[in-house]
């Protein structure tokens, strides 16, 4: 499966953004998540979704500002971004297949995502 990360930018404070993630093929029952690495940073977890979409998580710093979903139809994943914030900038990768804490057998390339003040 590849992965291909889409739609990050450059947004003020307060904005938003949607981000996608295109699969090569069905990533089927596969949970798919989104990951985000700040400069000088560790990469770290943002959001995870499982196949059917029922089971959903997210790092504390992004509840109920960032929604993750995903469109199996079009083999593609999504991260509403809301309420945007400086600390948010970072590359955004996704990844797909869990198989472990944080472990992932597939990831993409990532997109850019600047917030500025």
């Amino acid at each position: 499966v590849q992965l291909q990360a889409s739609g990050g930018g450059l947004v003020q404070a307060g904005g938003s953004l949607r981000l996608s993630c295109l699969a090569s093929r069905r990533a089927i029952g596969y949970t798919m998540a989104w990951f985000r690495q700040a400069p000088g940073k560790e990469r770290e977890f943002v959001a995870s979704i499982t196949w059917r979409g029922g089971g959903t998580s997210y790092a504390d710093s992004v509840k109920g500002r960032f929604t993750i979903s995903r469109d199996n139809t079009k083999n593609t994943m999504y991260l509403q971004m809301n309420s945007l914030k400086p600390d948010d900038t970072a590359v955004y990768s996704c990844a797909a297949q869990q198989t472990g804490p944080n472990a992932y057998g597939y990831w993409g390339h990532g997109t850019q995502v600047t917030v500025s003040s």
